[in-house]
């Protein structure tokens, strides 16, 4: 049976400014097992208290399919397996699965560990042996494989040999340096499926940019068990991606390694590890990113919305994803329309309406401005047009003054003239920056009739100037991302003004947010 084992708990957490706090895992792990994970590698209990913890605690947590394993090291040279402390350790988490990883690189043995070839070997097979009779599933890692069967396979095959016959319940052959191509990977793997008996796995790292791709040419080579993390996260160029690898298997290889239910929560999975992890969704990411199934020149998305399977190697449902037209200076008119349908706003494509957008978007692009991630501006812009938006103020005016103090603050304030609803309102407020300032001024002036106001704020504000060689002069975008607590969206402004193309683009955030209130029921 193939079986998929996720080590973002422990592999994934490796990766450079990434923390996760014992709630986040066990919160992730349980996501993990939604998804059909069948091992979730918890942790290595014997290197740190948070591991010691995550343990004990996910002991009182019910999954529905996942077995959560525990990771190791055979035990140390000259130590009987029974006598290591870290082998205990990790029989002591209670763990019915366990995976140790034990060197099969040969210069590794005499360099690293300073170890006889034969103690090596020893203590692979010993510490297999020791944990197996105590009734456990045990996997065993086998270190630096490829660069090991490249230098010396007859040693690396003799380690995983020592492995297997001591009852070792698959060999995962590991690329842990992350510098072995594809052809080399299928060509081993193949020649190690033919002598060994036991279920091989495949662990990839991704430093040459193929850690898909080798797990993927494994897998077709015989490995039956594939190791990896959700997103890729791993220490230097991180690893194998299983958001990448489970749809390949189960939509392109014929390998049922999840429901067709527990694969269209892939997207929705991987966006709450990344945000749990605190770290932002990557938007070119296959299967599972933004932008993995959008469509951005105009003939392309004309024929997309025609022919979607023309345009996109799978169903992005399938996944738990969605097909969206990007609208930019390369768009036509099926691309807008299309566009506009996914606002909810109806046009066709002979409209007049459509022309003047359409020219307008392409005026405003070859100045400067981009509507890729700004689509609350695109949707005002076109309603608008269209005749279906009412402003929710008017500006009479606005400044902004800067002041550093005597105790070192910058502080700076910005005064705001409004008109809402026929009355004329001025708000000052200071804020540690001029968007701020202006933020709060505009809260003060209109937030008592608009309540769907107080839940908005700002999550992100990127600068962009457009031409360098001006200097201070030069263009200035800006883009802004915003959030009610359920659903982003992004505005932009432009000017030569930083100010002026900051409270552009928060105006857009505002309307927008407005026209769009949360739903509390």
């Amino acid at each position: 049976m193939f079986t998929l084992y996720d080590t973002t708990l422990r592999d994934g957490t490796q990766r450079e400014g990434l923390s996760l706090s014992v709630e986040d895992k066990l919160r992730i792990a349980m996501r993990l097992d939604d998804l059909g994970i069948d091992y979730i590698e918890g942790g290595f209990p014997g290197s740190n208290p948070k591991d010691i913890e995550f343990f004990e605690r996910v002991k009182g947590v019910s999954f529905s399919h996942a077995v959560v394993s525990a990771f190791g090291s055979t035990c140390r040279k000259d130590t009987p397996a029974a006598e290591d402390g870290g082998l205990q350790a990790l029989l002591d988490t209670g763990c019915a699965a366990l995976c140790i990883f034990g060197k099969a690189w040969d210069v590794h043995v005499t360099e690293t560990l300073q170890a006889p070839l034969d103690e090596n070997v020893r203590m692979v097979r010993d510490s297999v042996a020791f944990l197996k009779a105590a009734g456990r599933t045990v996997f065993f890692d086998a270190e630096h494989f490829f660069d090991g069967y490249k230098n010396n396979a007859p040693y690396a095959k003799e380690v995983c040999r020592a492995a297997a016959e001591a009852g070792a319940d698959a060999i995962v052959l590991c690329d842990t340096n992350g510098g072995t191509l594809p052809h080399e990977v299928a060509l081993i793997v193949t020649l190690m499926n033919d002598e060994f008996d036991v279920p091989l796995g495949i662990h990839t790292h991704n430093d040459g940019g193929c850690a898909v791709a080798n797990s993927l040419v494994a897998i077709d080579a015989g490995c039956m068990h594939v190791q990896g993390t959700m997103n890729g996260y791993g220490e230097r160029a991180g690893n194998a991606d299983l958001t990448a690898i489970i749809p390949a298997l189960k939509l392109k290889m014929g390998i049922d390694c999840v429901t067709e239910d527990q694969l269209r929560l892939l997207t929705e999975v991987s966006h709450f590890v990344a945000e749990t992890a605190n770290l932002s969704p990557y938007p070119q990411q296959p299967y599972v990113g933004a932008s993995a199934f959008a469509h951005k020149g105009g003939v392309h998305a004309s024929a997309a919305a025609r022919l979607p399977e023309a345009y996109e190697h799978i169903d992005p449902s399938a996944v738990g994803n969605l097909a969206r037209v990007v609208v930019s200076e390369l768009a036509g008119r099926a691309s807008l329309v299309m566009k506009a349908a996914e606002m909810g706003i109806e046009v066709s494509a002979n409209d007049s309406v459509l022309t003047g957008v359409l020219d307008s978007i392409k005026e405003k692009e070859y100045r400067g401005y981009s509507f890729e991630a700004a689509d609350a501006s695109l949707e005002l812009m076109l309603r608008k047009a269209a005749g279906s938006y009412s402003p929710f103020f008017r500006l009479e005016s606005f400044r902004c003054i800067m002041e550093k103090r005597e105790d070192g603050r910058v502080m700076t304030e910005a005064t705001i003239k409004v008109h809402v609803e026929g009355h004329r309102f001025i708000a000052t407020a200071e804020g540690n920056g001029p968007v701020n300032a202006l933020d709060r001024a505009l809260r003060i002036a209109i937030g008592r009739f608009y309540p769907a106001l107080d839940p908005i704020e700002l999550t992100d504000f990127k600068v962009r100037v457009l031409d360098e060689k001006k200097g201070t002069g030069a263009v200035t975008r800006v883009l802004i991302e915003s959030t009610d607590g359920d659903k982003s969206w992004g505005t932009v402004g432009l000017s030569e003004n930083i100010i002026e193309a900051s409270w552009e683009a928060l105006v857009d955030s505002v309307d927008y947010g407005l026209s769009h209130p949360r739903d509390v029921t």
